[in-house]
C-alpha cells in the first residue's frame, strides 16, 4: 500500500501471550472462506484469516477504564437542523478580536527565545545541564508556536476574518514561518474535512484495511514479530516524528484514490486541480524564503543557535499538529464508512473532542477540545467554539463524541489498538492484531 511512515497504527489490547494461544475463528467480513481456513491451518499470521473485528467486547475491553463504547446512530439530523442550534454570534469573526489572539500568540512565541538566548547556559551536547535546559525550551516553544500554527490554519479555513486577503496574508506568513506550505495545505486539508472519515477518499489518517492485498496485513505481521509494546513505540515515533514531513512530501496517510501527492510540487491533479497549481508555487515561495532566511541566520549567528532556537521548537510544533489530527479521528469505536454508506455529516460527527490540560488547551485556542464544532462548521472562529460546542453538545448529545481519558493514556491506546479497519456491518472500525495458537 502507499500509506506509510505517519500511517503505521498499530498495537493490541490483549496481551501477547493471550493472544498468541487464542485460535481465532475466521470472519466473512474480511475475506473468509476455505483459503482462509487453509491459511490458518498453515499457521499463517497478520492475515484477513488471522484477524477478525474488535467487536463490541473487544473495544468494551479497551474503553473501560474509562467510559463505554460509543454507539453510533444509523440516522442522523439535516445540517440545517445542526447549524439552526449554534448562536448567531459564534459566526461572527471581528478583525480586532482574531489579531488579538495573533499577537498574544506572537509575542510568545518571539519573546521566549530571546529570552532563553539571554538566560540558559550555551548549548553545549557535552554538558547535561544544557542539554536538559535546551530541550525543555524546544518542548516549550514548540508548544507556544503551535499557537500560531493553529491561527494560520484558521485563517486558511476563512474563519480569522470576513476580509480573505488580510487572513490569507496572516496565514501565509504565520505558516511560512512554520515551514507549513500554506496555500498547499489549505487545499489538501479542505479535501480532509470533505471527506472525513471516508474508508477510501479521506485525507490524512486514512485507516489501512484488511482487504484482499491491503497493506493493513503487513501491519498485523509486523505487530506479531516485535511485540505489542515495540509496536506501540514504533507506531508513536512514525506518527510524531516522521509523519509531518512525510505526509507534506509523499501524502502518506492520504487517500489511496488519489495516489501519491506532494505538498511542494502540483503534480496531483485530484488534489491541486486547475488555479491550486499556482498558489501551490506560492507556497514553495514563501518556504524558500524562510529557508534563505534561516541560512542566513547560520552564517551570521551560527549553526547551534539556529538548531537550538528554531529547528528543535520546529520537532515539537510538529509532534503537536500531528497529534491533535490523529486523536481527533482515531479510536476503537470511532468507525469509518465506505462510500456505500458515508455522507459529509455522519464524517463530520465522527470527529472526537478531547480533555486537553492547561495551559496547552489555552496556548493551541481549544483545537482539541472543540474539534467537532470546527468539523460541522469550520468558519467558526476559535474564541467562539466552546459555546458552539456545548449548544452541538445539548441538542444533539447522542452523535456528540467526547472521549474523557486522559491525552497520554488515550494515545497510549490508540497506538496499541488501532491498527487497521475490518468491516462490522455498515461501518469499518479498527481492529486489533492476533496471531494463530503455537
Amino acid at each position: 500500500g502507499r500509506r506509510t511512515g505517519g500511517g503505521w497504527l498499530f498495537i493490541a489490547t490483549m496481551p501477547e501471550r493471550e493472544l498468541r494461544n487464542r485460535v481465532v475463528r475466521v470472519e466473512s467480513e474480511v475475506g473468509a472462506g476455505s483459503a482462509g481456513k487453509a491459511a490458518a491451518d498453515a499457521g499463517e499470521v497478520g492475515s484477513a484469516a488471522g484477524a477478525k473485528p474488535l467487536g463490541d467486547a473487544g473495544r468494551e475491553k479497551a474503553l473501560r477504564q474509562y467510559r463505554k463504547p460509543y454507539e453510533i446512530p444509523e440516522e442522523f439530523p439535516e445540517m440545517s437542523a445542526v447549524l439552526g442550534v449554534i448562536p448567531k454570534h459564534c459566526f461572527e469573526k471581528p478583525l480586532l478580536k482574531s489579531l488579538a489572539y495573533m499577537f498574544a500568540s506572537l509575542f510568545l512565541t518571539l519573546a521566549l527565545p530571546v529570552l532563553a538566548w539571554r538566560y540558559l547556559p550555551a548549548p553545549s551536547i557535552s554538558s547535561p545541564l544544557s542539554v536538559a535546559c535546551w530541550l525543555f525550551y524546544a518542548f516549550w516553544e514548540g508548544t507556544i508556536a503551535t499557537g500560531c500554527w493553529v491561527i494560520a490554519h484558521e485563517c486558511g479555513h476563512n474563519a480569522f476574518c470576513e476580509n480573505k486577503y488580510i487572513q490569507d496574508g496572516i496565514g501565509f506568513v504565520l505558516h511560512s514561518a512554520l515551514l507549513v506550505p500554506y496555500f498547499s495545505w489549505q487545499r489538501s486539508h479542505a479535501v480532509h474535512h470533505s471527506r472525513t472519515n471516508h474508508l477510501t477518499e479521506g485525507e490524512t489518517h486514512v485507516p489501512e484495511t484488511l482487504d484482499e492485498g491491503a497493506s493493513g496485513h503487513s501491519k498485523m505481521r509486523l505487530f506479531d514479530w516485535i511485540g505489542e509494546d515495540a509496536f506501540a513505540v514504533v507506531n508513536l515515533f512514525n506518527h510524531l516524528v516522521l509523519g509531518w514531513p512525510v505526509y507534506l512530501l509523499t501524502g502518506a496517510t492520504g487517500s489511496p484514490a488519489r495516489g501519491f501527492s506532494n505538498h511542494f510540487v502540483p503534480s496531483n491533479d485530484a488534489l491541486f486541480p486547475g488555479n491550486w497549481k499556482l498558489k501551490v508555487l506560492a507556497s514553495d515561495v514563501g518556504i524558500i524564503v524562510v529557508i534563505a532566511g534561516l541560512y542566513q541566520w547560520a552564517r551570521v549567528a551560527g549553526s547551534t543557535q539556529v538548531v537550538a532556537l528554531y529547528v528543535l521548537p520546529y520537532l515539537f510544533t510538529n509532534m503537536w499538529l500531528v497529534l491533535y489530527t490523529w486523536l481527533q479521528h482515531t479510536d476503537v469505536d470511532v468507525p469509518h464508512f465506505d462510500a456505500s454508506n458515508w455522507t459529509w455529516l455522519k464524517g463530520a460527527f465522527m470527529t472526537v473532542d478531547r480533555p486537553y490540560p492547561q495551559p496547552f488547551d489555552w496556548l493551541h485556542h481549544k483545537i482539541g477540545s472543540t474539534h467537532v464544532a470546527h468539523h460541522l462548521c469550520s468558519r467558526i472562529p476559535h474564541y467562539h467554539a466552546q459555546e458552539a460546542t456545548e449548544a452541538i453538545k445539548s441538542a444533539f448529545p447522542q452523535y456528540y463524541l467526547y472521549d474523557p481519558t486522559p491525552i497520554i493514556p488515550a494515545m497510549w491506546r490508540v497506538a496499541r489498538t488501532c491498527v487497521a479497519t475490518a468491516p462490522e456491518g455498515n461501518r469499518h472500525y479498527y481492529t486489533n492484531p492476533t496471531a494463530k495458537a503455537a
